[in-house]
């Protein structure tokens, strides 16, 4: 105790020292300032969450600014040869990007699939910015895609040829449709892309919503795609496999043909 009391003495005097006031207050300064420092180094966990969402918008409007707004308007409000983009939604921007449709030179003919003018990144950032400006169907996420899991061949079979195949053909091959316009193939088109065009409706297609099609159905559907897609051919050429009408008509032509040229031939020699 007595050591106690003499230590607690000597910190007494220090106590009443004149620099024992401006050292205190120097201390707690210092304190201050590296507790506030620390703190303002560690965001919350939504700006966490909102920064790069942001970033993302920023990037898809400065691509969107450069490559799409001469035809489809500064604001999305589309133009003489571009539909407005107003509550497309970002699936409809991946689908219409990711798989190469948009951008185009001609938007008078209809586009056709081809190799994507945009990466991956570029096609989320824009697709972020114009779901960003108003609601619409979401970009379709891998983890949507369970139709291995949760899909239906048979199921899906049934439905493609109720819904899909009086355009796209029986076996998902495609189709011509009226003025000019087709039906394109199905045949190695991505999961993600074929979910998008049924929520999205491009080009002459319609619209299948979740009450038309639910989003089950929609899994069974891409799963029979999928199934038709790697269906071996064990008859040998599949000539399309557009049915046995075309199919016959050119083994008729070519079988026809070739035997008017062996009569021809005949003919020659006999002479």
């Amino acid at each position: 105790m007595e050591k106690m009391n003499s230590g607690i003495k000597k910190l007494s005097r220090y106590r009443r020292h004149r620099f024992a006031g401006p050292a205190l207050l120097i201390v707690a300064l210092i304190t201050m300032g590296t507790t506030f420092q620390v703190a303002s180094a560690v965001p919350n966990s939504g700006e966490m969450e909102t920064a790069p969402k942001s970033t993302l918008i920023e990037e898809g409007k400065r691509i969107y600014n450069f490559g799409c707004s001469t035809c489809h308007g500064l604001n999305l409000e589309g133009g003489a040869v571009a539909p407005a983009l107003i509550g497309v939604g970002g699936a409809s921007v991946d689908f219409q990007v990711g798989t190469g449709r948009m951008p185009m030179a001609d938007m008078s003919q209809q586009a056709a699939r081809k190799a994507p003018l945009y990466n991956e990144e570029e096609t989320a950032a824009l697709a972020a910015y114009v779901a960003s400006l108003a609601p619409g169907p979401d970009v379709i996420n891998e983890a949507q895609l369970t139709y291995e899991r949760d899909g239906n061949t048979a199921e899906g079979g049934e439905l493609f040829r109720t819904n899909c195949a009086m355009c796209h053909n029986f076996a998902g091959q495609g189709g011509a449709l009226t003025q000019g316009k087709y039906a394109p193939t199905l045949m190695g088109v991505d999961a993600k892309h074929v979910y998008e065009a049924m929520i999205t409706g491009p080009q002459s297609m319609p619209v299948f919503s979740d009450k038309t099609i639910t989003p089950q159905e929609k899994l069974s559907i891409i799963k029979w795609i999928k199934a038709a897609e790697n269906e071996p051919n064990l008859g040998g050429a599949a000539l399309g496999r557009v049915g046995p009408v075309t199919e016959g008509l050119l083994v008729w032509t070519l079988g026809l043909g070739l035997l008017i040229g062996i009569a021809v031939w005949l003919t020659m020699k006999a002479k």
